[in-house]
């Protein structure tokens, strides 16, 4: 049975420096957050225990690029709506997207393929990745994300995400509407 903590965990033992760094950004911003640990959570259906714990839907996470590998993005949706390459890519103006390398992820965000988090944009000090949000997600009153590690899950307030995370690691969001739909 999975348990609820309020922020860092107090025994940091086989945690690794990509959490910790996580908990000490929140921490230094004053951003309150619940905690729980588990198993790897790689997929969205892996999540879905996660999320009743939470009590808050985990958001979907994709990292993507345009096929010349110039462009990045980090899409966040909810995790029960369908990604459809051709509905994104209309709005942004960008053919060709696809699923960006773990060599990629690893070297932008700090990211494990798996562990895919809002939070690793405080890893993109080049601001190399656009921030892409689905409407939907901004609409809820709480988010859910891993730490940049995929044993662990969080639960924030939806507007101390936006109003003071992102501001804090520079990265503004594109807001994108996303039907999920053929």
């Amino acid at each position: 049975m999975m348990e609820l903590y309020q922020g860092r965990p107090d025994i940091t033992d086989g945690r690794l420096d990509r959490e910790m760094r996580v908990y000490d950004c929140l921490d230094r911003l004053g951003i309150t957050y619940l905690r729980t640990d588990h198993e790897a959570a790689n997929t969205m259906e892996a999540c879905n225990e996660i999320d009743r714990v939470l009590e808050v839907l985990i958001c979907k996470n994709l990292f993507l690029c345009n096929r010349q590998k110039t462009k990045f993005y980090l899409l966040m949706m909810p995790g029960d709506k369908k990604f459809k390459t051709k509905e994104l890519s209309k709005q942004i103006h960008s053919a060709r997207l696809s699923f960006a390398d773990s060599n990629d992820l690893l070297k932008y965000l700090d990211i494990e393929p798996g562990a895919v988090s809002v939070m690793g944009l405080m890893n993109d000090t080049e601001h190399a990745v656009t921030l892409l949000v689905d409407e939907d997600v901004k609409a809820g009153e709480y988010i859910g994300c891993h730490p940049c590690v995929s044993t662990s899950s969080l639960k924030l307030r939806t507007q101390d995400l936006f109003e003071t995370f992102l501001p804090a690691v520079g990265h503004t969001p594109t807001m994108v509407h996303l039907v999920g739909e053929e």
